[in-house]
């Protein structure tokens, strides 16, 4: 089994909420955070700032919506003119992965993950009355890696609702706000979550993107905030769990991950962590119980492929490298470090023509333009030769 440790990370949203509402905090949750496994640290966002406008933003969009609704026979509602003035589908917000930032930091560069756009647009939305749904939009998750951690990034968005008055029938209905196009999320079931959810979703992706980076103290502090706003949302625990074992706590680790397997008993994540923690205890029976469960769901995990393909590559095994990279494209044709393993893979075993179209689509499927100019590279020296 590998070593890596599994993080359900919230870019922006994980697991699926059963419930609309958040209960409140209770005593069990504070059970579970031990403080004195880490330092205290300050500057953490409140949920007031969170959902705050860069100061006199919230008096200029209303005075440019007074000004818009001054214009002769115009008839538009405040929902309809934000979501016009957002633009988020038609390139008005740009997405950046695993970067969750309050409403202030967002507003100016419009740019961020989809939890960003979601907060700064209910941002907006509160200051021109506006109300809104936030929504769980339950796809298929996708899955990256930094380090040694997995990734599973999931996907919430939010509604403008038109005002509700007796006996008014609106033609503007509600209006999504999503920087992908509505056509491409039909199908896909939604669950209606409250502001509190979407707080311990937010403080979550911080403290996970705290932990990748290193930031332990802050990733806890952020914990701490996500578990008072929920004690149900199960990839928070699984992050404090993880925090824990960096610090040598397999003790608390186990007794947060059981307690998360209270509320979700087949959650994967859950159960792949604790299992780490079990075999390196050699608790084998107990391993062996959850192994069997593991071992059907690795096969859903593209990075179990890609490593097995990594691996191939490693010991110029070139046409088995090739098939394991194809498997783990199979998952999750987004990647671009896929492809770029691919077109290694080609290359190696002779086949210059996919080598290259491989390193191509590597070059298109990236963000980073440290990695477009890494395969702009490699694909010059492909043409040299």
């Amino acid at each position: 089994m590998s070593a890596r440790i599994l993080l359900c990370l919230l870019l922006p949203l994980m697991v699926a909420c059963s419930n609309t509402e958040t209960p409140p905090p209770n005593a069990r949750a504070n059970n579970l955070l031990n403080d004195g496994v880490f330092e205290p640290v300050s500057g953490l966002p409140t949920p007031q700032q969170v959902f705050e406008l860069p100061p006199g933003v919230a008096q200029s969009l209303r005075r440019e919506f007074e000004r818009h609704k001054m214009a002769p026979g115009n008839n538009e509602l405040a929902h309809a003119w934000l979501a016009q003035y957002l633009r988020a589908s038609e390139g008005g917000f740009r997405y950046q992965d695993n970067v969750t930032r309050i409403a202030a930091d967002t507003f100016y560069d419009r740019a961020g993950n989809c939890m960003s756009l979601v907060v700064l647009a209910a941002a907006m939305a509160d200051a021109l009355g506006v109300s809104i749904d936030f929504q769980d939009v339950l796809v298929q998750p996708t899955w990256d890696r930094q380090g040694d951690f997995y990734l599973i990034n999931g996907h919430v968005n939010l509604r403008l609702l038109p005002p509700e008055k007796v006996n008014v029938f609106h033609l503007d209905g509600p209006i999504l706000i999503d920087f992908l196009p509505e056509r491409a999320l039909r199908g896909y079931d939604k669950v209606r979550i409250d502001r509190r959810m979407l707080l311990a979703m937010f403080y979550n992706n911080l403290a996970a993107e705290a932990l990748v980076n290193g930031d332990h103290n802050r990733a806890y502090g952020l914990i701490r905030l996500s578990l008072e706003h929920s004690t149900v949302f199960v990839p928070a625990l699984n992050t404090l769990a993880i925090l824990y074992r960096y610090h040598q706590r397999e003790d608390l680790a186990e007794t947060v991950y059981r307690e998360a397997l209270k509320i979700e008993p087949e959650n994967m994540t859950t159960l792949y962590n604790l299992a780490l923690i079990l075999s390196s205890q050699d608790r084998l029976d107990e391993w062996a119980k959850i192994h069997k469960v593991l071992e059907l769901a690795r096969i859903r995990n593209p990075y179990y492929y890609y490593d097995m393909a990594e691996q191939a590559l490693s010991e110029h095994e070139y046409q088995l490298a090739v098939s394991w990279y194809l498997r783990a494209l199979e998952k999750a044709d987004y990647r671009h470090e896929f492809y770029f393993g691919l077109s290694q893979a080609y290359w190696a075993s002779g086949n210059t023509l996919k080598a290259k179209q491989s390193m191509e689509k590597a070059m298109a499927l990236s963000r980073d333009n440290d990695n477009k100019l890494r395969y702009q590279a490699k694909l010059n020296a492909m043409a040299s030769h």
